[in-house]
C-alpha cells in the first residue's frame, strides 16, 4: 500500500508540474479524467482484447500506461480538493486504508477483486468517462499488472523529476540534450533511482540531483 509519505510526494510534484505548466492549471477546465479514459482504452489495447487474432499482453507497456493515468488521477485530486495537496493525501489514504474494492457504476456493483485485469481496465475506462475515479480500483488493477505500490512510486517520481529536468535544462527551447554518453536520459535515470533509497521523503530531490551531476560532464 502507498504510504502517506509517498501519497504526499507524488502530489506535490504533480501540483508543481502542472504549475510549470500552467500556474493556473487548477482553474483551467482541463480534462484531467479524459485524458485517464484515454490512457485506460491505450492500457487495453495492451491487454489485448481481440478474440479474433492472437495477442499477447504487454505488462512492460501495460505499466507505463498505469503511472500515466496515476498523474492525471493524482491531478484530478488535488481540483476536487481546490488545490489542497494535504487533504488530496488524506482523501486517497483512507480509500486505501478503507479495503474495499466495490465499485458502483450504472447501477451495478462491481467487486474489483474477483473481476479479471481486463474488466477492471474496461471499469475504470467508463468510471473515467462519466468523471469518476476509484483508487482502489487503480490498486487493484497495479497488483493485476504485476505492479507492487513501491514501484508505482519509483516510476512515478521517476518520469516527473525526468520532466521536470528536460525543462529545467532547454527542452521547451529545443537546447536539451536527450542522449548522454551514448544513452538517452531515462536510462541514466533508472542507474540513478537503483542507486538511491526508495524510502527516503527526500528520494525525488536526491534523483534530480543525481541528474543534475551527471549531466553537466557531457
Amino acid at each position: 500500500m502507498l504510504t502517506q509519505q509517498q501519497l504526499a510526494t507524488m502530489l506535490s510534484l504533480q501540483d508543481k508540474m502542472n504549475t510549470k505548466v500552467n500556474p493556473d492549471w487548477l482553474n483551467a477546465g482541463y480534462g484531467y479524467l479524459r485524458a485517464a479514459m484515454v490512457e485506460s482504452v491505450e492500457a487495453i489495447e495492451h491487454h489485448g482484447w481481440k478474440w479474433w487474432k492472437a495477442q499477447h499482453k504487454d505488462l512492460p507497456q501495460l505499466q507505463m500506461e498505469l503511472v500515466d493515468i496515476w498523474h492525471f488521477a493524482l491531478s484530478a485530486c488535488i481540483i476536487d480538493f481546490k488545490g489542497d495537496v494535504s487533504a488530496s493525501a488524506q482523501s486517497i489514504a483512507a480509500q486505501l486504508a478503507s479495503g474495499i474494492t466495490q465499485v458502483s457504476f450504472d447501477g451495478k456493483d462491481y467487486d474489483a477483486e474477483q473481476q479479471s485485469l481486463l474488466d477492471n481496465l474496461e471499469l475504470m475506462t467508463g468510471l473515467c468517462a462519466a468523471k469518476r475515479f476509484s483508487v482502489p480500483l487503480f490498486m487493484t488493477i497495479v497488483r493485476q499488472c504485476e505492479m507492487s505500490a513501491d514501484e508505482l512510486y519509483r516510476q512515478y517520481v521517476g518520469k516527473n523529476v525526468l520532466n521536470f529536468f528536460r525543462q529545467d535544462n532547454g527542452y521547451k527551447e529545443g537546447s536539451y540534450v536527450k542522449v548522454w554518453q551514448g544513452r538517452e536520459d531515462n536510462e541514466h535515470l533508472v542507474e540513478v533511482m537503483d542507486a538511491l533509497d526508495l524510502t527516503k521523503p527526500e528520494f525525488s530531490d536526491l534523483v534530480y540531483q543525481g541528474l543534475a551531476k551527471r549531466y553537466p560532464t557531457l
